[in-house]
């Protein structure tokens, strides 16, 4: 349990650094930004997941859960924009552009580091 969540982490900050190497407006000033920029955006998630997946889930069961992947998608941008803002040297640089896209963009990289990660994670 305790190892999923320190591999959970390493993922996002790793994420998060390769993140910031794109064009598309995150900025992370140092590795030890993103470690805590990681852990800030894991803890806002935690957060705010509950209250959106409430919110949202009269229309989700209306649409027959057709909105389940914009609630995850709003969910990983909010909690990106949350977390910009309380960390120093963690920047969106562009506003909700930089908000989407680095929402999307961290998704998979995400993604694709979980998959050289292994099956297990």
């Amino acid at each position: 349990m305790l190892i999923d969540l320190l591999i959970a982490w390493l993922v996002s900050a790793s994420s998060l650094l390769i993140v910031s190497k794109l064009p598309v407006g995150v900025e992370v000033d140092s590795p030890a930004k993103a470690y805590l920029s990681a852990a800030v955006l894991g803890v806002v998630a935690a957060i705010v997941n509950p209250i959106l997946r409430a919110l949202f889930f009269i229309p989700n069961l209306l649409t027959f859960g057709l909105l389940s992947g914009f609630v995850t998608f709003a969910i990983s941008a909010i909690a990106l924009g949350i977390a910009a803002s309380l960390v120093q040297g963690f920047r969106l640089r562009a506003g909700i552009w930089s908000v989407l896209l680095g929402a999307l963009a961290l998704s998979v990289v995400s993604h694709l580091i979980y998959a050289f990660v292994g099956p297990a994670y």
